[in-house]
């Protein structure tokens, strides 16, 4: 998840929770104040009443006219139930059905004076009085139609209210620190377009000192030194790599004359032979060295080319037969590749000469037989080169280092070599989007498997 989704979410989600509490005690209080209101209508309702029975000369035939003459000030489904001394009911505003009441209110009363009770349906104000000299059980119960309904509405807007504000708190919060941040996701923005030939690039700084613009200032000079660094570095590289290749190249020039004087005795010609493999080593390592220091991972793809390769492998083996004219190499299209294949891929020629012309002279000089065998399959999905050859093989915890640089197996020792061929194997199929793994599948058996991703 992005800063910027990440800070929106925590900030909706805190304002979410404020809010939501904040809604909760509205709707709370409301509660307490609407049941404080109606409390406080029964207890004025029950003071009419009191007050009614204390003026009043002849309570029974009096009372009908009296509530019927009253009847704005009654409670929503109001019922009222009056018993004198004795608990008898004296007086009852419900005529058209059986009176019942809980005989237990009554003895509550005796102790109490006053009961209040609100959880039960509908709300019931009870009260003994003492009037005239006489004590009277007065009922009163209703519901609380119109606050419940208005109390329903709160809950109603409370509710709307939460949802919309959340969204638009979530809207607000995504929007303003996208604007926020937009001045970090523009940093990010040219620092992705840094390259390693690309370091002279220096990222916009604006007038405020807030932090981004520090940032900036600090990317811009950790730029300026990595960009001295890597240039002495990579001059380096170019110059002594070409300075070398001068002298590379005179020296198997007169090699290559030096041998065919016939004057040599055995012993001489051999090492004349194996210096001048070692002067082509050299050449060829030089040659790669070179080439690598032109290319970059982010850069090599535009100017990568339709390369077949079938025409690499038999460049490279000619390259490597002229060194190791003993070398033997069966070539072989796998029967498993779809006959609509093409054998073609994405790269740069000259680099994946490099790959198959160390992985050709590895098993030059590794085979016991100076044979390899070199099968390609190629299905919808992969091109797959084999590189075969018989000699001893590598073990398990040699493998895992294999392709690190100047790393070399027990199999090497009297042979030699620099150690970076496989390295440079691995960085050329890397730039490719390749990779290339070794096997053994039988005692004495090397399989080198390159695998590019069509």
């Amino acid at each position: 998840m992005s800063l910027k989704r990440r800070i929106a979410l925590t900030l909706s989600i805190a304002f979410s929770l404020l809010f939501g509490i904040v809604m909760a005690v509205i709707y709370m209080s409301f509660n307490d104040f609407r049941k404080d209101e109606f409390k406080e209508r029964f207890r004025q309702r029950l003071e009419f009443t009191s007050h009614f029975i204390a003026k009043s000369k002849d309570f029974e035939e009096e009372a009908p006219i009296f509530f019927n003459e009253n009847s704005d000030n009654i409670l929503l489904n109001e019922t009222i139930l009056i018993f004198n001394a004795e608990k008898e009911l004296i007086y009852s505003t419900i005529k058209d059905r059986n009176v019942t009441w809980d005989t237990s209110l009554l003895k509550e009363l005796d102790e109490k004076k006053i009961v209040y009770s609100e959880k039960t349906v509908p709300e019931i104000y009870a009260a003994l009085r003492n009037i005239n000299g006489e004590n009277y059980y007065i009922l009163t119960s209703a519901y609380d139609t119109n606050g419940n309904s208005k109390l329903s509405y709160l809950k109603y807007l409370l509710i709307t209210a939460y949802v919309m504000s959340t969204l638009l708190i979530g809207f607000l919060s995504y929007y303003v620190m996208g604007q926020f941040l937009k001045p970090l996701e523009d940093l990010n923005v040219e620092i992705s377009e840094v390259t390693a030939h690309k370091l002279t690039t220096k990222i916009p700084v604006q007038e405020s000192n807030d932090e981004i613009n520090v940032l900036a200032q600090s990317f811009n000079t950790m730029i300026t030194r990595l960009d001295d660094v890597f240039q002495s570095q990579k001059d380096f590289t170019a110059s002594a790599s070409h300075e070398i290749r001068t002298p590379i190249t005179r020296m198997a020039f007169q090699l290559e004359n030096l041998i065919k004087f016939e004057q040599h005795s055995p012993e001489t010609l051999a090492s004349l032979k194996q210096i001048q493999r070692d002067v082509y080593q050299l050449s060829d390592l030089t040659n790669s060295l070179l080439l690598l220091t032109k290319f970059d991972k982010e850069n090599i793809q535009s100017i990568y080319e339709e390369v077949r390769i079938d025409e690499v492998i038999f460049e490279s083996f000619e390259a490597v037969e002229k060194s190791y004219p003993k070398l033997r190499m069966s070539f072989l299209i796998s029967e498993d590749t779809s006959e609509d294949a093409l054998l073609t891929l994405k790269g740069v020629q000259s680099l994946l000469d490099i790959v198959f012309i160390n992985l050709l002279k590895n098993a030059a000089v590794y085979s016991d037989d100076t044979e390899v065998d070199v099968i390609i399959k190629e299905t919808s999905e992969h091109l797959i080169v084999d590189v075969i050859s018989h000699g001893s093989t590598i073990s398990e915890e040699e493998q895992e280092k294999l392709f690190d640089a100047f790393k070399r197996g027990k199999n090497s020792q009297n042979i030699s070599g620099s150690g970076l061929g496989l390295r440079i194997v691995k960085r050329i199929l890397e730039y490719h989007g390749a990779k290339i793994t070794y096997t053994s599948p039988a005692d004495l058996l090397n399989k080198f498997s390159v695998i590019f991703n069509k």
